[in-house]
């Protein structure tokens, strides 16, 4: 049979002839049940491999009907093989199986100590370690907090004060929308941080009904759509912003500029997906495309920025209020550093989000390929805000991949006053990393709105769950800054943390990462790195674009 049909025919044929054989028995033994089992069972395949040969969309089942779609379930569950079976724990991204694991285990109050020493190859270049001291602190507990906004921070100059200063966690959760978060998982989130004591960003989807259930502190971020503070044409509403900003439960205002997962790139979330809670939170029709711009309406300018930043703290009745973005062309940040002088407006506090970042869908060129990583884009802010004497004025939160005390600690030594995760708090809650935020078919529930798939996520537990991960991440970032003899983990720097370089040298990290002098960047450039020799004349507190007469500078450069 086989010279007489092609291999590649082999399993439709038997298929076929499956069929005529359990025809053959049905007429022989119609009364029993096995002949009319098989004859539906190779009727089917055998309809499955005729309908194969003749549609148009997939070349491997016109050339290999039946058995091709074996083919593409293999492909639908190779990264649950790989992931349970194939991959090491230091494999996988962008969570390695040993990330994934040290959170579940800690949300879930078990043990995390590891046994016969560490899995880490520490002579690979790239390795980093914490120094230790050999008179360690003891401290009393691990509820690390820093003020932002007000006191002990100096006012603005021009008089717009933050009256209503926030004591925050050293460790929150990310920015993450209702809708792109089904309903149990935000209020899980929401109860574990009010259990916690730490804050919960509400993602540019602003406030919905879920985050207001438990009460727990909420960083309102306001996108370029102005969700939840709009008028009917998509503009800035100061009434609506007020009713919300105003609201005990705000802790403090966030301005996203961009966000890590894909900077510089709007949204829409289609209508379908506009459901009548989406729509309540938002202010937007119901079944209409969301749509949320690339960029803000209520600005055009550094300098309107700031004036934009000032207005919302005195309509919110004193409250923090700051700007979260990616960093990407270094002489827009520049620019808005030139409009503080400028101006003397400062916000409170600067979240830098880096590339690698992201719980949401992006286009894949944007994951891979936009935006600074998130060291790059802290170092830079932190040490131009030092440049121009305004670091104590402003506090510095971070995000991206920021998993583990030592994560926290690191980024600390690079200027951030707290960390953001937002896949931590994820996997917390029950994210096995399947990767299908963007489909609705999320296995645990937790990125979902189909009803019955978020139901397996149940809120007490899983709150509870957010809360053991936010205080066992801070347990142990207690004992690396006891470790290092310290009291408190602002008192890391880059000093305390050391880097492999090749087989045979190690350095500070403090010796390889851009530091530069309080006040430098107000006088001479010459002795400064090349990043503010090239773009700081570019930079102009009045447009977000480069200064002309200076762009054969920037060509050289």
């Amino acid at each position: 049979m086989t010279s007489i049909v092609p291999s590649r025919y082999f399993a439709f044929a038997l298929c076929v002839l499956g069929l005529l054989a359990s025809l053959a028995a049905l007429f022989a033994a119609p009364l029993h049940w096995m002949p009319w089992l098989c004859t539906a069972a190779f009727a089917v395949l055998s309809g499955t491999g005729v309908h194969d040969l003749r549609q148009p969309r997939h070349a491997i089942l016109r050339n290999y009907p039946v058995i091709g779609h074996l083919r593409f379930l293999l492909e639908y569950i190779r990264p649950e093989i790989r992931q349970y079976f194939i991959e090491s724990d230091r494999e996988a991204a962008p969570f390695s199986r040993a990330q994934r694991s040290l959170v579940y285990q800690r949300a879930k109050g078990e043990p995390d100590n590891r046994p016969f020493g560490t899995q880490l190859d520490v002579g690979i270049a790239g390795y980093e370690w914490i120094n230790h001291s050999m008179q360690p602190t003891r401290l009393d507990g691990h509820d690390f907090r820093i003020v932002i906004g007000g006191t002990p921070n100096p006012a603005s100059p021009a008089g717009q004060v933050c009256t209503q200063p926030y004591s925050a966690s050293v460790f929150n959760i990310s920015a993450m929308s209702f809708g792109s978060l089904s309903a149990n998982a935000i209020l899980a989130l929401n109860l574990g941080a009010k259990h916690g004591g730490f804050a919960h960003d509400t993602g540019e989807g602003s406030i919905s009904a879920h985050h207001r259930v438990h009460g727990g502190d909420l960083i309102w971020e306001i996108g370029s759509g102005y969700f939840g503070c709009r008028d009917e044409h998509g503009r800035f509403s100061e009434e609506r912003f007020t009713a919300n900003a105003r609201d005990p439960q705000v802790k403090m205002i966030e301005i996203k500029l961009s966000q890590g997962a894909k900077p510089g790139h709007g949204g829409v979330l289609p209508a379908p997906k506009v459901t009548p809670e989406i729509a309540a939170a938002r202010g937007v029709p119901v079944r209409v495309d969301c749509i949320s711009p690339s960029s803000h309406s209520a600005f055009s300018t550094p300098v309107e920025m700031l004036h934009f930043i000032a207005r919302l703290r005195v309509l919110s009745g004193g409250k923090p209020v700051g700007f979260k973005f990616c960093l990407g062309h270094p002489w827009e940040w520049f620019a808005i550093v030139k409009a503080m002088q400028q101006t003397g407006l400062t916000p409170d506090f600067i979240v830098v989000d880096g590339a690698e970042g992201g719980t949401g869908a992006a286009p894949v060129e944007f994951s891979d390929h936009v935006g600074a990583p998130l060291q790059e884009g802290l170092l830079l802010v932190h040490n131009t805000l030092i440049g121009v004497n305004l670091r104590e004025r402003i506090k510095i939160g971070c995000a991206g991949k920021v998993i583990t005390a030592f994560d926290v600690a690191r980024m600390m030594a690079l200027g951030a006053d707290w960390c953001n995760a937002a896949r931590g708090f994820m996997m917390a809650l029950g994210c096995i990393q399947a990767q299908t935020c963007h489909t609705g078919h999320c296995p645990t529930g937790v990125t979902t709105q189909d009803p019955a798939r978020q139901q397996a996520l149940v809120v007490p537990t899983k709150a509870e769950r957010v809360r053991n991960f936010h205080d066992s991440t801070l347990h142990a970032l207690k004992e690396l800054v006891q470790a290092a003899g310290l009291d408190h983990p602002q008192q890391i720097t880059a000093h305390h943390i050391v880097r492999r370089i090749s087989d045979t040298e190690v350095r500070l990290l403090s010796n390889l990462v851009l530091q530069v002098k309080p006040g430098a960047l107000l006088h001479s450039l010459e002795n400064q790195h090349n990043v503010f020799r090239t773009y700081w004349p570019l930079a102009s507190a009045h447009s977000f674009q480069p200064l002309l007469d200076t762009e054969p500078a920037l060509a050289a450069a």
